[in-house]
């Protein structure tokens, strides 16, 4: 196949495997993503995410993760669910991509069933998948993929679906047919960093990760700070604050993944049932769960902080 059609393949096996878009681009070093990552941990936007700052040159050098690398292939799968969980005023919130079975696994899966196709059809390729697990700067290769644009927020943007996806890429060895990136339509719009209750945003494009309501709630291990009290809206496991105010978010269409669907005990759970969760039974109901990131004693904690805050 040439790198045309091989790139036409490619995207129709991902629709196929039910991902929403995709998108090819050539793996480069990212020299112009180099100074804003210095630039961000050097103010120490990352808190105390330490591994953000390890292996920056793999960040910037897909070279460096798949040796001879000359394509990157991004992907998005949407997790949008038909109902919002976090509407019920009767219970703690949690993010979307929380709801149902842990995305790395159900999306890992899809990425290895396309790698085994391509290698069926076009030959011996040395490459590798990846989901939110290895130091990829995975928007901006979707940016550099055409699949959309990096937001005030700095989520990835998608005029067609919004921005509730996982992304996902697969680094090869083969060259394709490239796409372009697409402009930026944020225009005048502030509403996400106006919607931010922690002031997350010191500048459009930019957050300082250590004031996010998601770091605060899952990559934080030490105590929230007090200066957070009443700011943390009910939200014990990550925040969808920028995201649900987005007006391109209103073109957000619901998941067709039944693992993503809400867990049937979690959509019943009130704050008392929250509050009351022994560790066992949070072992035993979110075993297959991105929530156990923050594990049962983080997911205390948080719980703990916003109970002292309206006491």
């Amino acid at each position: 196949m040439t790198p045309s059609e091989c790139a036409l393949f490619i995207k129709s096996r991902a629709t196929e495997l039910g991902f929403d878009h995709c998108g090819i681009s050539e793996a480069r070093f990212l020299d112009e993503e180099a100074r804003r990552v210095e630039n961000w941990l050097h103010f120490h936007m990352n808190g105390q995410m330490a591994w953000m700052e390890d292996n920056f040159e793999k960040r910037l050098d897909p070279t460096k993760l798949v040796p001879g690398a000359r394509s990157v292939i991004s992907l998005l799968y949407n997790y949008f669910p038909s109902r919002d969980i976090a509407d019920d005023k009767s219970s703690y919130k949690i993010s979307k991509y929380a709801y149902g079975t842990d995305y790395h696994k159900v999306i890992k899966n899809k990425l290895r069933k396309l790698m085994t196709v391509l290698r069926e059809n076009v030959g011996d390729i040395n490459g590798r998948v990846f989901v939110d697990s290895a130091p990829v700067l995975e928007r901006v290769w979707a940016k550099n993929s055409g699949l959309g644009w990096i937001g005030k927020n700095t989520l990835l943007l998608n005029r067609n679906v919004g921005s509730f996806f996982f992304l996902a890429e697969i680094i090869i060895d083969i060259e394709l047919e490239y796409d372009g990136p697409v402009k930026d339509y944020c225009g005048n719009c502030t509403k996400c960093m106006d919607a931010c209750p922690t002031d997350a945003f010191p500048k459009p494009y930019v957050l300082d990760a250590s004031k996010c309501i998601s770091y605060l709630t899952i990559e934080l291990k030490n105590n929230i700070p007090e200066s957070f009290s009443d700011h943390m809206e009910d939200w014990i496991f990550g925040c969808d604050i920028c995201q649900d105010v987005c007006p391109w978010n209103r073109f957000s269409k619901p998941h067709q993944e039944p693992a993503f669907d809400p867990l049937p005990e979690m959509e019943k759970m009130k704050k008392k049932d929250w509050e009351e969760i022994t560790e066992d039974v949070f072992n035993e109901l979110f075993k297959t769960s991105a929530l156990k990131r923050t594990k049962y004693k983080g997911l205390k904690r948080n719980i703990e902080f916003i109970k002292k805050s309206k006491a």
